[in-house]
């Protein structure tokens, strides 16, 4: 993984001291709120419903054990010891002290950590595919593209104030996990014709209010043309990026309105312009941060460890969590685990500081120090030993994270609602925890297969609820909460976004509508059928008949 080097610890360090500075000066009353604003923002200090809330960077979702103990340390000395891993692969603490937020940051300096332009209307924290490096599948490592556009995006002063926040994933795979079609920019790994790696480049994805799917402006980049060619297009945006209006200010409204056409020409017209400018990258720069990443020292083993491959025959829940959490690996006798932090009847995303220091423990001995977040609130250990997977479930297990149930009913994506966030209009916590309590027996999951719960507490989509499967966004219908049902979003390759299927249901009757529509899909579901699958061939009928015409024909 990247380590700091001089330049990044001076820039850090510099930031702190900046910061401090602008707090001191806030609590002193030279600043304004107004003021303070902008410049608390980008540090990542929110104020939310009841207290202010830090987003801590976590560049494409990779820490050390030694960042996470810090991380676990934050918790209880400066917050109410638990953090909650975000959609954008960061952790946030929602209760710290204004005058305590520089402490905190310099404490996470001390391990190469920082809360810049997690929030603002800058480019936001790079994402990228969790499982990068080790996935069976990949083309590219994509940490190595996230890392130099981090480098590069890092405080550039020419998009510091963007018309609006902005974001960019890259994935290195043809499956894609990192959701690069609802970003502002998403990056893809492909090779051409010629077998050459390079990137087919989207633009104009997003959620919130208007939920829309980017489209691709080129559809193979040379890698050294990378950085001049995002620069042209948040160039574009700059320029054009409407100020007047927050709602039409992102760069997928701007695509909407001129077609993907006329954008593309503007930014081809201004590459043309820079391509062979200082961000042209060169080879020997691009082998510099390949180092970085290089794959770590695997023990050689061939095929399957024949004791993992036992265990999987002799514990059937040991087999059911390999069957959902441990997903193929590049490297023969090693595998991926995924971390569920979605236990039943459990806040989705939430974890204690006790759990993240045994994460870092157990990262520590069996991920070769290294783990990752990933953009559906949980975790990955990227380089564990088949032979030593039943240990490690074992361990997990005492520390309630070893839920099999990743991709399933309950590994639901929910934002922090209206619990804490003063833009929401009903709570996603409690909906999340009742619809995990209701789907807890873990062989009922697998039965049902994949499935994508989402839920928003606004339309800011915090949740990505407008993807999922079955997507909830809460309403405010005259004080009360309600729960408008989308179906049929998905993040992926095959994305689409979800339609809304009827009237919004109360806060009562939401989990048993769930429940509903899983049995609709039970009944109609063919052999290998997901729940997306069998919606997309039947269409949303029989689910709003069951939600709507046979509910309300018997409560008449």
């Amino acid at each position: 993984m990247y380590r700091y080097d001089e330049f990044d610890h001076a820039l850090v360090q510099d930031r702190v001291a900046q910061y401090r500075d602008q707090v001191e000066r806030r609590l002193s009353g030279e600043l304004t709120e107004e003021q303070f604003r902008p410049l608390r923002l980008m540090n990542g200090l929110y104020l939310q419903l009841h207290a202010y809330m830090l987003r801590v960077a976590i560049p494409y979702g990779t820490l050390s054990s030694r960042q996470l103990r810090k991380l676990a340390h934050i918790s209880r000395k400066y917050d109410r010891g638990y953090g909650h891993w975000t959609t954008r692969q960061n952790i946030q603490f929602n209760w710290p002290k204004l005058d305590e937020t520089p402490d905190i940051l310099a404490e996470l300096a001390e391990v190469e950590m920082h809360a810049i332009q997690t929030s603002g209307n800058t480019i936001r924290n790079v994402t990228g595919d969790a499982y990068g490096g080790v996935a069976a599948d990949e083309v590219e490592d994509p940490r190595i593209w996230a890392e130099t556009i981090r480098q590069w995006s890092t405080l550039h002063p020419e998009f510091s104030f963007l018309p609006r926040k902005f974001k960019i994933a890259v994935t290195g795979a043809p499956h894609d996990r990192a959701a690069v079609r609802f970003h502002d920019i998403g990056i893809i790994a492909k090779r051409n014709w010629d077998g050459e790696i390079g990137f087919e480049i989207l633009i104009g994805g997003g959620l919130g209010r208007t939920p829309m799917i980017a489209k691709t402006v080129r559809q193979f980049l040379p890698k050294r043309h990378l950085l001049s060619y995002i620069e042209a297009i948040l160039r574009v945006y700059n320029l054009l990026g409407r100020r007047d209006n927050k709602y039409k200010a992102r760069i997928k409204i701007m695509v909407h309105e001129l077609g993907i056409d006329e954008v593309g020409e503007m930014v081809e017209d201004e590459w043309e312009r820079i391509k062979t400018s200082e961000l042209e990258l060169p080879a020997e720069e691009i082998a510099r941060i390949e180092k970085y990443f290089q794959a770590p020292a695997y023990e050689p083993m061939v095929g399957e460890d024949t004791g993992f491959a036992a265990k999987r025959f002799e514990d059937k829940a040991f087999a059911q969590w390999v069957r959902s959490n441990v997903p193929p690996h590049k490297q023969p006798g090693y595998a991926i685990v995924n971390l569920s932090v979605k236990p039943e009847g459990q806040p989705p995303g939430d974890v204690t500081d006790a759990q993240m220091d045994a994460i870092a423990d157990l990262a520590e001995t069996y991920s070769m120090d290294e783990l990752r977040v990933t953009h559906e609130q949980n975790l990955v250990f990227p380089y564990v030993k088949q032979a030593e997977l039943y240990e490690l479930w074992q361990k997990l297990a005492e520390q309630d994270l070893a839920t099999a149930n990743v991709g399933l009913a309950g590994d639901i994506i929910a934002c922090p609602g209206l619990d804490y966030c003063s833009l929401a209009s009903a709570r996603s916590i409690p909906v999340a925890q009742r619809i995990s309590k209701r789907f807890a027996d873990l062989d009922r999951q697998h039965d049902i297969g994949e499935l994508r719960i989402k839920i928003s507490g606004c339309i800011n989509a915090c949740g990505h609820h407008h993807v999922g499967h079955i997507g909830l966004l809460g309403v405010d219908r005259r004080g009360e909460e309600y729960y408008q049902i989308t179906l049929g979003g998905a993040p992926g390759e095959d994305a689409s976004v979800g339609s809304i299927i009827g009237p919004a249901l109360s806060s009562d009757d939401i989990v048993d509508a769930v429940e509903e529509l899983v049995h609709v899909f039970i009944e109609g579901r063919r052999e290998g059928e997901r729940f997306l699958d069998t919606y997309r061939r039947v269409g949303a009928g029989p689910f709003k008949t069951r939600l709507y015409e046979e509910r309300f024909n018997a409560a008449a």
